[in-house]
């Protein structure tokens, strides 16, 4: 059964733009992931730029900071580390097969343009905190990234350069070797995946070579405290909450989630997320947008109890009615999904990137 196309139309607060995000065809086959077409040269200069620390105002943290390869691209925290001196109120996903992403975020505020991505990410104060201005300065003293710059057909480094060459980078993180793709699944795991499409209704969500609709639902995920507990946390979110117009954030508790992109007056888009991919489940742990479920187990269960209580919880959430052996069976389908990992040279910055400059006897002399 087809489901008719339509588009979700989001206000952006902060950066007051539309973002029109279509919705998917149900259906989708599943399968491998497309691997995309790749510029090496920029690739690699994206691949050495996500891995500099200069990046971030104080050159304290980079994107690898919250993205580890060792960790499938996630950092392994129930909630994200942030620039020093706040700390984060989500879980870091991880940007295996992110490039596809129809929205990005776990409250998909921003579409499929990585430029937008790698921007905020890089700008925002409670992420990279960085001036793009001085992280052009920054990035033209280092002889390095002349020649990269130069080779990736950019000529020499600026801003917009930087923020096409990371998304470049993110196309190569592509997965594969997951036994789901080369047919060789265990039996438990067959079992699981008829379970996938059939009595656990996962597929009517996670659907397609990723394993989402790339749409925001309510399944009535419980609140981390901590958020609301750790001072640094909570004043991260209200900064957050009130760049994106949020009403009355001094004084809720709760993530509000896609609400920021459609501010329905009734708040029943309030506590609506991303459907997550479930590629790379293995190494992402722990799951949903706050890190509140460690386990795959403990996931499936919770779907098999009927989800959490939410007064705004998708209608289709009911309690499935899995044995204990049935539950086991979509484990194993989910643990099937992981492929190999992306640490290797291909997809990692093989040393360490020098961040102390030497300094010029005659820098009053030297070219910019």
């Amino acid at each position: 059964m087809k489901k008719k196309t339509s588009s979700v139309i989001a206000w952006s607060m902060g950066a007051a733009l539309f973002v029109a995000v279509a919705a998917p065809v149900l259906g989708q086959e599943f399968g491998p992931v497309p691997a995309a077409e790749v510029d090496p040269a920029k690739a690699a200069l994206g691949k050495r730029l996500f891995f500099d620390a200069r990046l971030s105002g104080d050159a304290a943290i980079s994107c690898s900071t919250c993205h580890n390869p060792e960790l499938g691209f996630a950092d392994g925290l129930p909630l994200a580390k942030a620039y020093p001196g706040s700390d984060g109120f989500r879980n870091a996903p991880t940007l295996i097969n992110a490039a596809l992403k129809a929205a990005w975020f776990h409250d998909g505020r921003i579409g499929t343009n990585l430029n937008d991505v790698t921007r905020e990410s890089i700008t925002e104060t409670y992420s990279m905190n960085m001036d793009m201005r001085l992280m052009q300065e920054r990035i033209k003293q280092d002889p390095i990234y002349l020649e990269m710059f130069d080779a990736a057909g950019y000529g020499e480094p600026s801003n917009g350069s930087v923020r096409k060459a990371i998304p470049e980078y993110l196309k190569t993180l592509t997965s594969r070797g997951a036994p789901f793709d080369s047919g060789e699944l265990s039996d438990a795991a067959s079992r699981g995946f008829e379970l996938f499409k059939g009595k656990a209704g996962c597929a009517e969500c996670h659907n397609g070579a990723r394993f989402t609709d790339d749409q925001p639902h309510n399944i009535g995920v419980p609140e981390n405290p901590d958020i609301w507990l750790d001072p640094k946390r909570h004043l991260t979110y209200v900064s957050f909450a009130m760049f994106m117009g949020i009403e009355n954030y001094m004084n809720i508790r709760r993530d509000v989630g896609a609400h920021i992109r459609t501010h329905k007056s009734d708040g029943s888009d309030i506590g609506k997320f991303m459907t997550p991919t479930l590629r790379e489940l293995n190494y992402t742990a722990p799951y949903m947008h706050n890190g509140t479920m460690g386990t795959l187990q403990t996931v499936v269960a919770f779907y098999n109890a009927g989800g959490g209580s939410d007064e705004n919880m998708d209608p289709r959430i009911k309690p499935l009615g899995l044995s204990w052996q049935e539950q086991a069976d979509l484990v194993a389908f989910l643990e099937s999904l992981s492929g190999d990992p992306l640490t290797g040279e291909e997809h990692v910055w093989p040393e360490k990137v020098n961040v102390n400059y030497k300094p010029f006897d005659n820098w009053l002399e030297m070219e910019n």
